[in-house]
């Protein structure tokens, strides 16, 4: 529990971090947070020696994970903009938004049945997003980005079926090479941001690997111990977190309209996880009574 509550707090904590690098951009951000991600994992694959996970990968997980890494690459770097653009709280929106959207794509392309609570969570959702949408004058394009981005990326995730470090470090090394190239060009170019502002900056920046590294590393650990009905709770840790963070740390406003968009968000949240607990008490009630 202390390995996936940590791992949830951090994530919470995320907008902190990366609004305190605003002066680089999004994409050199994102540069040096897969190259240091990729190196840290290799280095913890090789000390603790399980890399065998990555030698015996086939074609076809190596294609997911292929696809995996776009995904990723896509939901990090829209978040790290949002953030550094003063957009937490709709970055919140797309993580609590996301469950609905697992179970969403189920159905899509999974063929998966979805039942009444499910539907109804769905559809106060479709209301939500639909009052942010008048409230932003736009399409709330961060969330759903990230929402979807991150329900794809689980989906290509549980079909590959590689545990989390092994899998995350063959996901960056599709784009570890780009991501130091990037870096090299920015710097032969004098654009970059790295050593030629202050101390906290550059530390900042070289620590982007290590602060996706470490709550990734909890959460691996806690998966392997915690049931995934009780991480499926926790889960909302991490947007409540950043949603907080968003309105008292970096001053965002929230109005009315603003304010019934997210309550429609919890409502059906509720109703959602009210519903996987229930769904819970029944497969274990069959199970005891199998026995």
């Amino acid at each position: 529990m202390l390995f996936a509550l940590g791992a949830y707090a951090l994530w919470g904590f995320f907008p902190l971090y990366w609004a305190m690098l605003k002066s680089s951009t999004a994409a050199e951000v994102l540069g040096h947070r897969i190259s240091g991600t990729f190196a840290l994992l290799v280095a913890w694959l090789v000390l603790r020696r399980t890399y065998a996970a990555i030698r015996g990968l086939d074609a076809r997980r190596i294609r997911l994970l292929a696809g995996a890494s776009a995904l990723v690459t896509v939901n990090w770097l829209t978040y790290i903009w949002g953030v550094q653009n003063g957009h937490v709280v709709e970055t919140s929106l797309g993580y609590f938004i996301n469950p609905l959207m697992n179970v969403a794509l189920g159905v899509w392309l999974l063929g998966e049945r979805m039942r009444p609570a499910q539907l109804v969570a769905i559809g106060l959702a479709c209301i939500a997003v639909a009052v942010l949408t008048v409230d932003f004058g736009r399409v709330p394009w961060i969330a759903l980005t990230l929402a979807v981005s991150f329900a794809l990326y689980g989906l290509l995730k549980k079909k590959a079926g590689v545990p989390s470090i092994p899998a995350l470090t063959v996901e960056t090394a599709f784009v570890a090479p780009v991501a130091v190239g990037y870096l090299i060009w920015l710097r032969l170019q004098g654009a970059d941001t790295l050593f030629r502002l202050d101390w906290q900056h550059d530390a900042l920046l070289l620590g982007a690997g290590l602060a996706t590294a470490i709550p990734l590393l909890l959460f691996g650990e806690a998966a392997n111990r915690v049931p995934l009905g009780t991480l499926g709770v926790l889960q909302y840790l991490a947007p409540t977190i950043q949603f907080l963070c968003g309105v008292t740390l970096l001053g965002e406003t929230m109005s009315r309209a603003r304010w019934l968009g997210f309550t429609f968000v919890w409502a059906a949240l509720a109703i959602f996880a009210w519903d996987g607990l229930a769904q819970a008490r029944s497969a274990r009630a069959a199970r005891l009574a199998a026995l």
